[in-house]
């Protein structure tokens, strides 16, 4: 896909790597390459607990969402939404779904994250596209 491409909820549902970008207090970005599943309308990503991303979001909840590579590097357009941390239920829920959709290597990683980490060291967070945004539900 050109980084020109606005990608939909399904291109970015089927991506191996999303870049998630987050806002500090100035409003500058920062983009994070995540694993992301989806679950219903929403994209699923499951990061350490303490990471900056994570108190960024509780501070701000918008995001952009971009197709990348595995070091951050987008392949597609940004599209905002916005993003809420999850829940203990609902961070082991986006730990489930994340393990299913990488396979192997993803039940590997989040099962070890688990035993090094324990259930409370790593956190889901959900993120939904703007509604606003043209790509939605196509």
């Amino acid at each position: 896909m050109p980084e020109s491409t606005t990608p939909t909820f399904a291109d970015l549902a089927a991506a191996k790597f999303v870049l998630l970008t987050t806002y500090r207090k100035d409003g500058s970005a920062v983009g994070t390459p995540v694993w992301a599943a989806p679950d219903g309308n929403r994209l699923l990503v499951w990061t350490v607990a303490d990471a900056y991303k994570v108190r960024r979001l509780r501070r701000d909840p918008r995001v952009s969402l971009a197709i990348c590579d595995a070091r951050g590097n987008p392949k597609s357009a940004a599209v905002p939404g916005t993003g809420e941390v999850l829940d203990a239920d609902g961070s082991a829920h986006a730990r489930s779904v994340i393990a299913r959709k990488y396979g192997l290597l993803g039940r590997i990683i989040v099962g070890a994250s688990v035993v090094r980490r324990g259930r409370t060291g790593t956190v889901g967070l959900a993120c939904v596209l703007d509604p606003a945004d043209d790509t939605v539900g196509r």
